[in-house]
């Protein structure tokens, strides 16, 4: 987005702020390209939960296995018409750094968290549509199962597994001062990112992208810390959403908490593909789990630390993937 030009701009703005073109570009997808096919019963993948835990590796490592269909850029600005989207000639580009600075590439054909520009409508609207708009999008990448990495899907985990009896659900998890240090980084970085340009605010609205910078939203209504240049803000928000995801979703079946250090062991990476029923392990790569741990030196207030390692460790210790 930080190269767009004016068309591109205008383009974008237009299309992603419209429901009503969005859903009408879905309607011709529809027309042209849906088939009568059964994927209701397949094992789709949907990876959610708090920023900064590592879910960006997992999806690409998941995608690298070529098993799975995924909405992609190739895609922008017209994800709710895969097919169309992807007969539309782009320029190509190469690899480059994404916005958030922290090594992780991407070009036209790599997967992003898109759908939310469908879920972004009524829930009635959802239930109707959700299994044609998969579908649309598995016949796009020619797949049979659907990966998906949007943050936001925790909302409806329960709105999803309604429709999708055999999916699974991916809630990553990282050592909590670490993944707290990386959201005060990024909400500072994308606070300067959207006041120097307010497409950046724009494109990362239509995305429902509010996890930093001025548009930044709260999972959970702070308590105790309001400054959000503070670690101790971000980190009691940390404890918020996993105490109340983990309490939430702890005994469902098919929702996995994945913590990316553990990634790293090769066992418990073999535990995950198994749990995924990923066939292809010729490309299994430990490389998309590199440590990201760095060294800190930070004002933590005494409680909510202690807090956040108990919750941390609670959700290690009754998670492991050996358990289910």
């Amino acid at each position: 987005m930080q190269n767009y030009n004016f068309i591109q701009k205008i383009l974008h703005d237009l299309v992603l702020s419209n429901k009503v073109i969005n859903n009408g570009l879905f309607e011709i997808d529809k027309m042209l390209y849906l088939k009568n096919e059964d994927i209701q019963k397949n094992l789709h993948v949907f990876i959610t939960g708090l920023p900064r835990s590592g879910s960006t590796s997992i999806l690409n490592f998941i995608y690298s296995t070529n098993e799975f269909g995924s909405l992609k850029y190739l895609n922008m600005p017209f994800v709710l018409a895969p097919n169309i989207s992807k007969k539309i000639i782009k320029k190509n580009i190469p690899k480059k750094q994404r916005l958030h600075n922290d090594g992780i590439t991407y070009d036209l054909d790599t997967p992003e968290a898109f759908d939310e520009i469908f879920f972004r409508n009524s829930e009635e609207f959802v239930e109707k549509e959700l299994l044609n708009y998969l579908t649309l999008i598995l016949i796009s990448e020619n797949c049979k199962r659907y990966l998906s990495k949007n943050n936001l899907n925790y909302k409806r985990i329960d709105l999803i597994n309604s429709i999708l009896k055999n999916c699974i659900f991916l809630i990553p998890i990282r050592n909590p001062i670490q993944q707290s240090y990386s959201l005060l980084n990024q909400q500072q970085n994308f606070t300067f990112l959207q006041k120097k340009d307010s497409f950046i605010k724009r494109y990362m609205n239509y995305l429902g992208h509010n996890e930093f910078g001025i548009i930044h939203k709260p999972w959970h209504k702070p308590n105790n810390f309001n400054n959000l240049d503070d670690i101790n803000y971000w980190l009691e928000q940390w404890c918020f959403f996993y105490k109340n995801i983990f309490k939430k979703y702890q005994n469902k079946n098919n929702c996995y908490f994945i913590t990316y250090e553990n990634l790293q062991n090769q066992s418990y990476l073999n535990n995950f593909l198994n749990i995924l029923q990923i066939k292809n392990r010729d490309c299994v790569d430990l490389d998309y789990f590199k440590d990201k741990n760095k060294k800190l030196d930070l004002k933590l207030d005494k409680h909510i630390n202690k807090e956040s390692i108990e919750v941390y460790e609670n959700i290690k210790s009754k998670s492991y993937l050996l358990s289910k």
